[in-house]
């Protein structure tokens, strides 16, 4: 009786193990540059962003003091995704960063020294300072002031501040 349990016990290991595919991970490398700074200065802190074509899943990293980074590429399930259709991108930081349009996505490209481990093709820039000399102010989105009218009321009154209900137009159904 105990020879058939471990019958049996040594047929669903060995089924698990046969069905089980070894997971191999894409490894992305790659590093960002400040065009600005000075050359001892701390990089750590800006989000990298990870897309690939035909894949729903994102892959985020953070860099290291030195600017270098590294992330598995996004993938869906166990199929590989192909590299050359990924592109990396720079989120943000710690400080504010002034990124040019022209470089701020940059494709993935396959590691010249080792295989299955994959870079940017060019280091990610970015310049702390605004490059342009004030022109790097944010666009306007067409959203008004958000002052509110504050009526002064007498305490005695007992009623709450009149810019809680100043600014309310009540709807009134028109036929």
């Amino acid at each position: 009786m105990a020879i058939k349990g471990v019958v049996v016990a040594f047929f669903f290991f060995s089924l698990v193990l046969a069905k089980a595919q070894p997971y191999t991970a894409q490894l992305l490398k790659g590093s960002v540059t400040c065009l600005d700074c000075p050359t001892t200065s701390d990089l750590s802190g800006v989000q990298i962003l990870v897309k690939c074509d035909k894949v729903k899943k994102l892959s985020v990293a953070y860099t290291e003091e030195d600017g270098n980074f590294q992330t598995n590429l996004p993938s869906d399930g166990q199929k590989s995704v192909n590299p050359s259709s990924c592109m990396a991108k720079i989120m943000g930081g710690s400080y504010l960063l002034y990124v040019s349009a022209r470089n701020s996505i940059i494709p993935v490209a396959n590691a010249r020294d080792s295989s299955g481990i994959f870079t940017t093709s060019k280091p990610l820039s970015f310049y702390k300072s605004c490059p342009l000399k004030g022109k790097c102010q944010g666009k306007d989105k067409g959203f008004a002031s958000s002052k509110t009218v504050d009526l002064p009321l007498p305490r005695e009154w007992g009623l709450a501040p009149s810019s809680y209900y100043i600014p309310f137009f009540p709807i009134i159904g028109i036929p």
